[in-house]
């Protein structure tokens, strides 16, 4: 069965070949959550030793930075880097769903049927070449994937492994436990549960499949905890510089013409101060809280996403319930206390690409960001070190793009990227089209 993916490929790489474009390989998309792209083209300059995003940095192709999407957070950016569209368009909006009432326990974006276009998994699949992913975001149940281990948890408890071993692809997760040992929980985003999932990815590689995406979350795990560039962040840097090292390796054994796409899905700020929005919602009669403190009904409640935040009303179409809502955020973001930077309507939210869902986007200064606690003071120490989630155009949250392999349309100094072009370039390099996409292939 491998053998006819690899025909189809070079099936493919044969028929670009023959119209004089540059021919396909098979892709492996590795996405390092959190990765500022200074943090590897000024790693010299900041003290920090990558020596393999370096080589392939001067090897292959990389972006002074990447311009990412409306909220810049993980499971929407990682949902733009595999259908070239922002969260407007591709549908999943936050990295928690809304959940007003809290009913859904702290339920996040895991499952794809949220995506309303095709991805890259889907488009190469129905090409005739075989897919694999380990741990991506928002990857449950997702159409396409050959051999696929989804990214979800629930309580940390021994149950979850029964979870994800119930959701991967069937058979998979017992194959490679009887010689590899238990898989990690997603609920662990340490760097060393990412080494756990890199050897279970360097076992699926060894099937060759043409695209594969793999998803390593311990640098965003420090920075939230330890703040950006602090010393504890800049390690898990160097030890997940190691495990793209690892992946990297068994790539080129499996498959000499791979090419390898590093990413990441934002970058990164300090912080130092929780603002709470809950509560002016709640004093205008907006948010009904119970006698324990938890919501009964609502009218408007923001939808937190770190440095930013959406409101959400519960009818639209109330004329009357927007201009209450349009009167208090026009008086939060006038008043210094909430450290509002911008405030934008629902026009100028999708015209930017962020959530349908929203009346208004409120994004708030560097070093604040959106609390999560409805009783708490208007403005409180933060309990993270390091923050996202912040427009796209504030530089602190471009992200990070290195490319290296045979079929690369530039080499060099990419200059700043817009991350939905990275989905269709992924396309390019693998002999498929992203027919949704809208932007130009970028490498």
């Amino acid at each position: 069965m491998v053998g006819a993916w690899w025909l189809r490929l070079a099936a493919v790489a044969a028929s670009l070949c023959a119209v004089g474009v540059a021919r396909a390989s098979p892709v492996v998309m590795i996405s390092l959550d959190g990765l500022r792209p200074d943090d590897v083209t000024q790693a010299e300059a900041r003290g920090i030793k990558v020596p393999v995003l370096r080589a392939l940095m001067t090897q292959g192709a990389y972006a002074e930075g990447v311009v990412g999407v409306l909220p810049t957070l993980t499971y929407p950016s990682h949902t733009t880097l595999v259908t070239g569209l922002s969260p407007a368009e591709h549908g999943v909006s936050n990295n928690l769903t809304f959940d007003p009432e809290n009913k859904n326990q702290q339920g996040w974006y895991w499952y794809a049927s949220d995506v309303r276009v095709p991805t890259l998994w889907q488009t190469a699949h129905a090409a005739g070449l075989r897919t694999a992913s380990i741990h991506w975001p928002v990857t449950v149940g997702a159409p396409g994937i050959d051999e696929n281990l989804p990214q979800i948890w629930r309580t940390g408890t021994p149950d979850d492994a029964k979870l994800i071993a119930a959701l991967a692809t069937p058979g998979l997760l017992p194959r490679l436990e009887a010689s590899l040992g238990a898989y990690e929980p997603g609920i662990n985003e340490s760097v060393e549960g990412d080494a756990v999932r890199v050897r279970f990815a360097q076992a699926i590689l060894a099937d060759r499949p043409a695209f594969t995406t793999i998803y390593l979350a311990g640098i965003d795990h420090e920075e939230h905890r330890s703040g950006p560039g602090s010393p504890a962040a800049n390690a898990t840097i160097e030890k997940t510089d190691a495990l793209v090292g690892a992946l990297v390796a068994s790539a080129r054994a499996a498959m000499p013409d791979v090419t390898i796409v590093v990413v990441s899905d934002h970058g990164f700020l300090p912080v130092g101060t929780d603002i709470n929005l809950f509560a002016p919602f709640i004093a205008a009669g907006l948010i009904t809280l119970g006698k324990d403190g938890r919501v009964v009904s609502w009218q408007a409640e923001p939808w937190i996403a770190g440095g930013t935040a959406t409101v959400v009303l519960a009818h639209p179409e109330d004329a009357a319930l927007l201009a209450r809502v349009t009167a208090l955020v026009t008086r939060l973001a006038a008043d210094p206390h909430y450290h509002i930077a911008q405030l934008f309507d629902r026009a100028e939210t999708l015209r930017r690409g962020g959530p349908r869902e929203a009346a208004f986007t409120i994004a708030l200064q560097p070093g604040f960001e959106t609390g999560r606690d409805p009783a708490a003071p208007l403005a409180q120490p933060s309990t993270y070190k390091g923050m996202h989630g912040y427009l796209p155009d504030e530089p602190a949250m471009r992200s990070t793009l290195i490319v290296m392999g045979p079929s690369l349309s530039r080499h060099g100094d990419l200059g700043v990227v817009d991350m939905r072009a990275i989905a269709p370039s992924v396309a390019r390099i693998l002999g498929v089209e992203l027919s949704a996409a809208r932007m130009r292939a970028v490498f």
